[in-house]
């Protein structure tokens, strides 16, 4: 069950229009929790008539990584200044709304929150969570994006990333989320290995004769594909020639057959995937600009491995789940955490999902996973230097974090936060061996999260 959003007025001047906000909400039945001091954990209205410092650090604190849903809400005579909306949205505002009335703004939030949780609920279908694992804020807020647009949209989609990132799982969660009725089929074609002299025969298929070899007619990718989707892979491996094909029926959705000179409609959703460039393939002359604007009309990123690295442990254990089936018990013990964890993947999830395959395979008995289960072809040749470890990452994340302007005490507070959440991570939420890795009682470490907790929380709540 969704926790009701929190309710909070923050320096603002004139707290009427709020007020008549929060009653129309109460009113049209729509569950909400008023905080005079402090805001709950999670989703949360955030209203307030200027934007400085204190109230970007409210947004930072509650929305946890932009992981909360937080609508930020201007007074009506709030006169917000150029680029401080950019910030809200930066701080962890997921939206700010424009003042209109108490009743339309009231409507406007309703409305945000209903379509939140619907994309919320998906993500949290156990179809999805089951093949597209992870929960770190990258990830997240990429599936929530592709969530949204494949279930509300019928548009064409192109997802760019690296080789091993996932983008056919992705591909097959769009037309599984497309919400047209009686939807046929996801065609798959991989653009990389189509054989130039075939490949007009691939797209559009042919009639019996239509060249050598022809002895019976034949429908290709857009027949295939139409009343369902159509997923191109490596759509920037495309020649020329064939672009310019491939835009008329993207366009008008009509081709002919080779040989043929009937036109053939095909209805389909189209969605492309490549690790290039395209917009750099574009000014250099590889790719067309017309069709690119015809694939993309959403455009999503799927960030590699290295970006996401909280999600290494729940995808390990996922594949290792999957290689042992009937041993639901075995895990990584902590040396083999802390290489997967630290290891390099160039290709990316498919790289550690082979890893750990190899991994399993030399695992025999009962127990954990050990480092002697590890290949040899995989062991570190250089050991890490122990002691020096702030000398590498850790020092750029603190360059990073004083370059955005933050203090000793802010970049204090936050090492210690994601130390913490990095050991409840990598422990399975288990409070005793989380506190053994930080070196600290279980009772210190259960003392500071109830703190935390009582932090965020600690207002009285006006129903």
């Amino acid at each position: 069950m969704v926790e009701a959003p929190w309710f909070r007025v923050c320096g603002a001047r004139d707290f009427d229009g709020f007020d008549a906000v929060y009653a129309s909400l109460i009113e049209n039945g729509f569950d909400v929790n008023r905080w005079e001091h402090g805001c709950g954990t999670g989703a949360g209205i955030l209203c307030f008539s200027t934007v400085d410092d204190a109230l970007l650090e409210i947004l930072r604190e509650a929305g946890d990584g932009a992981q909360a849903r937080i609508l930020a809400v201007p007074a009506a005579d709030a006169r917000m200044q150029a680029g401080e909306g950019w910030q809200l949205l930066h701080a962890g505002a997921s939206d700010v709304l424009a003042w209109s009335s108490a009743a339309d703004v009231a409507q406007r939030i309703q409305a945000s929150f209903a379509r939140w949780a619907a994309v919320d609920a998906l993500l949290e279908d156990p179809s999805v969570r089951a093949t597209l694992v992870g929960t770190s804020a990258a990830w997240r807020a990429t599936l929530r994006s592709i969530v949204e647009v494949a279930r509300f949209t019928d548009a064409t989609v192109l997802l760019i990333g690296e080789s091993g990132t996932g983008k056919e799982l992705i591909a097959r969660l769009i037309h599984a989320l497309d919400g047209r009725a009686h939807k046929a089929e996801l065609v798959l074609l991989d653009c990389s290995t189509i054989v130039p002299e075939l490949s007009g025969s691939e797209f559009f298929g042919h009639e019996r004769g239509a060249f050598t070899g022809a002895v019976a007619a034949r429908d290709g990718a857009f027949a295939s594909a139409h009343g369902g989707s159509l997923f191109l892979d490596e759509v920037g491996e495309l020649p020329l020639r064939l672009q310019a094909q491939l835009l008329r029926v993207v366009q008008e959705h009509m081709y002919k057959r080779v040989g043929g000179n009937a036109w053939h409609r095909a209805e389909f959703r189209l969605v492309s995937a490549t690790n290039r460039d395209l917009l750099q393939g574009i000014e250099q002359g590889e790719f067309r600009s017309d069709l690119y604007h015809r694939i993309a009309s959403w455009v999503f990123r799927i960030p590699p491995l290295r970006e996401r690295r909280d999600d290494i442990l729940p995808l390990a254990r996922h594949f290792l789940r999957a290689q042992c089936p009937g041993t639901a018990s075995c895990e990584f013990d902590l040396p083999v955490r802390d290489f997967l964890i630290n290891r390099a993947y160039p290709g990316n999830v498919r790289d550690l999902r082979q890893l750990v395959t190899r991994i399993a395979s030399r695992h025999v008995g009962p127990g954990p996973i050990t480092l002697g289960d590890i290949p040899d072809a995989e062991r570190p040749r250089d050991l890490p230097a122990f002691g020096r470890w702030h000398e590498t990452e850790f020092a750029q994340g603190v360059r990073q974090a004083l370059s955005c302007g933050a203090k000793l005490k802010e970049i204090s507070h936050a090492a210690t936060e994601t130390a913490i959440r990095l050991a409840l991570q990598d422990e399975n939420g288990n409070l005793q061996l989380a506190a053994r890795r930080l070196g600290v009682t279980d009772r210190a470490l259960q003392m500071r999260r109830a703190a935390r907790q009582k932090g965020n929380g600690e207002a009285q709540e006006v129903k």
